[in-house]
């Protein structure tokens, strides 16, 4: 099983980060071992000290596939979920600086959250579907899959390109503008069309 993510896929976020908006989906893997065990803490790892929420919305790949037309794409996950890639940012601002890889501030151990699935069939348009996270109660990331650059379609389309994706892999489809830091004692909750689907304590 492979987490593959999807960078600057709102533009919101493109801007509060001051990246240039890609002309193709930025893509990047997270390992399996980064994937917070349930209803574990999330502990700040010591080589940051500046770990960054990022709510996106997952898909589940329910099937093999490769070179998957778009129009296919709907064939290939059954579930949605929500989730967070948390990033060390000062540790990804020195890998970006120097033209490296992501990984080590992408992909270190527990920095995927995934929540709870849902039958995509009980959501409706995946294409419009709001989700937020809030912070100690308060909201900090509120959006709707509407404002994607690339929808889950184009994604599944795109990333099989790349990738023969596989049953059980799970997509990150990028996170909208209001990232931030983390601190110890910190609530994270993450809802999707009102639905509660993770909560994580910050220690």
């Amino acid at each position: 099983m492979k987490i593959i993510c999807i960078g600057r896929n709102y533009t919101e976020h493109i801007a509060e980060l001051q990246n240039e908006k890609p002309s193709d989906p930025v893509i990047f893997i997270k390992p399996d071992s980064s994937i917070l065990k349930n209803q574990h803490d999330f502990y700040i790892p010591e080589f940051s000290k500046d770990v960054h929420y990022e709510v996106e919305v997952l898909v589940k790949i329910s099937k093999v596939g490769k070179h998957i037309d778009q129009k296919f794409a709907p064939k290939y996950y059954k579930e949605i979920g929500l989730g967070i890639d948390f990033t060390a940012r000062d540790l990804q601002s020195k890998l970006k600086e120097k033209g490296l890889p992501w990984e080590k501030a992408k992909g270190f151990d527990d920095a995927a959250v995934v929540g709870k699935w849902i039958p995509k069939e009980k959501l409706g348009d995946i294409n419009n579907l709001d989700f937020s996270l809030l912070k100690n109660g308060q909201t900090v990331q509120n959006a709707n899959t509407s404002l994607m650059l690339w929808k889950v379609d184009e994604l599944i389309s795109y990333i099989s390109t790349f990738f023969t994706l596989k049953t059980g892999d799970i997509i990150f489809t990028g996170t909208p503008a209001g990232v931030g830091k983390v601190n110890p004692d910190d609530v994270l909750e993450g809802y999707l069309s009102e639905e509660k689907m993770f909560s994580v304590n910050v220690k």
